[in-house]
């Protein structure tokens, strides 16, 4: 029995080694992606700018969904939101912090929201304006 406590004392202390003293906080050296845009300030409520995001696992970042047009856009990426580490995310400099991925994001008005995050798991996942997926209002986010 006093074996397996020594044992068990040597393998902690060798998890206490093996951490670094001086971890890396990731979301202190965020990237800000190029805003995904849905809709235009000229009446084109389904076009898309930025629909196809490409980025590096194990980096952190900011990515903004700008809603521009008059719809009420449903922001859904479930995957995506599945595989990212949620720092926060930011409505008109009002912070969400929360222990896990959202559903969806819902523009019911012109806007902004600011996703905060760390991308963990390297694929390819689509997202859409849930409802205007036949107007074009679909593309991808792309985890390397």
């Amino acid at each position: 029995m006093r074996r397996i406590f020594r044992l068990a004392a040597l393998c902690l202390a060798g998890l206490a080694v093996a951490a670094p003293a001086h971890a890396l906080d990731l979301t202190k050296k965020r990237e800000n992606l190029p805003d995904l845009v849905l809709g235009n300030e000229e009446g084109n409520d389904f076009v898309v700018e930025n629909k196809d995001i490409e980025m590096e696992a194990g980096r952190a970042y900011r990515l903004r969904i700008v809603a521009k047009g008059r719809q009420e856009y449903k922001f859904y990426a479930p995957e995506f939101f599945r595989y990212i580490w949620l720092n926060q995310i930011v409505i008109n400099h009002l912070e969400i912090h929360g222990g896990g991925p959202p559903d969806h994001l819902e523009f019911d008005d012109p806007g902004e929201i600011a996703i905060e995050f760390v991308a963990i798991k390297p694929g390819t996942y689509k997202w859409e304006a849930r409802g205007l997926e036949s107007k074009g209002m679909t593309g991808t986010i792309s985890v390397k």
